[in-house]
């Protein structure tokens, strides 16, 4: 069943003078998705959140979000959305039980309940001041203020900076039940891991354009596999004449690593015939196929 579009772009494009940092963007992001933009620094994904949000004016093309023009309607938006930004900034004084209350004041409700009851989940004690807090003490009331108010689009830019293995595990299931209730998720990562544990579908973007927009099991399947073999000895490494299914990235000594590009077929055929000692076949994710992405613009 297809899902109402949350966010849709149609050739969004800004520019900053000569400089591109989003150009031509077509996304759709149906409800209740999690929904992952990827790429390095630089790459867009902070341009394309603060277009989304109605902190920038697009150049060209259009943007809206739960059915208002992203621009024109930027203030009626934001009463629905939960924004975490990367470079989280909070006054020194505040405690997580303040920073709600001046929260819900802008808002026009209570969200002391539901702010301490996510406290508790995150382990974040309500009176710390901000001074105080460590990083990652201070992310955990990011995400707390942007979800306290229960709303129907989370904008999360870098979410996971500074929260230890456990703490992110947490947001992870959070976002999960979140988006099973209905809300649409917009996760903004250059952490491939986090991606593919946290999305159902991912856009990748390189230098403002989007290279690829499929769900995680599509974009896993078009991932190539990495090998590594070690050879009896560089001799034999040399010797040897891989198959054109196994694209060479680098040769030392004993060892040979690849990508295997095609069938698994090939490679074992020729792997039973040369003098090796060990080998591995990684499955397939997309650590390889995104870093196959960015080599092809070098």
């Amino acid at each position: 069943m297809a899902r109402t579009a949350v966010i849709e772009t149609r050739g969004l494009t800004r520019r900053y003078g000569e400089r591109v940092g989003l150009e031509d963007v077509d996304l759709a992001v149906g409800e209740g998705t999690v929904f992952g933009f990827l790429g390095p620094n630089g790459a867009g994904k902070t341009t394309a959140i603060r277009l989304l949000l109605g902190f920038l004016r697009p150049t060209a093309g259009s943007a809206s979000v739960l059915g208002l023009d992203c621009w024109r309607d930027s203030h009626r938006i934001k009463r629905d959305v939960g924004y975490l930004p990367s470079d989280l900034r909070l006054w020194p004084w505040m405690t997580a039980e303040s920073a709600l209350r001046v929260a819900g004041r802008v808002r026009g409700r209570d969200l002391g309940p539901a702010g301490r009851a996510l406290a508790e989940r995150f382990e974040l004690e309500p009176d710390v001041r901000v001074r105080a807090m460590s990083r990652g003490m201070r992310q955990k009331l990011g995400v707390i203020l942007a979800l306290a108010h229960g709303p129907r689009l989370l904008v999360l830019d870098e979410p996971t900076g500074g929260l230890d293995p456990l703490m992110q595990d947490e947001l992870t299931r959070l976002l999960r039940e979140r988006a099973e209730a209905g809300c649409t998720v917009f996760f903004s990562s250059h952490t491939l891991s986090e991606v593919e544990a946290t999305c159902d579908r991912v856009a990748i973007v390189r230098r403002g354009r989007i290279v690829a927009d499929e769900t995680i099991e599509v974009l896993r399947g078009r991932a190539r596999r990495r090998v590594e073999v070690l050879f009896r000895d560089a001799e034999a490494a040399r010797r040897s004449e891989p198959p054109s299914a196994l694209v060479v990235l680098e040769r030392s000594g004993a060892r040979l690593a690849g990508e295997l590009d095609g069938p698994a077929g090939a490679l074992a055929a020729w792997l039973a015939g040369q003098d090796v000692v060990d080998f591995v076949v990684h499955p397939p994710d997309l650590e390889t196929l995104f870093r196959g992405f960015y080599r092809e613009e070098r």
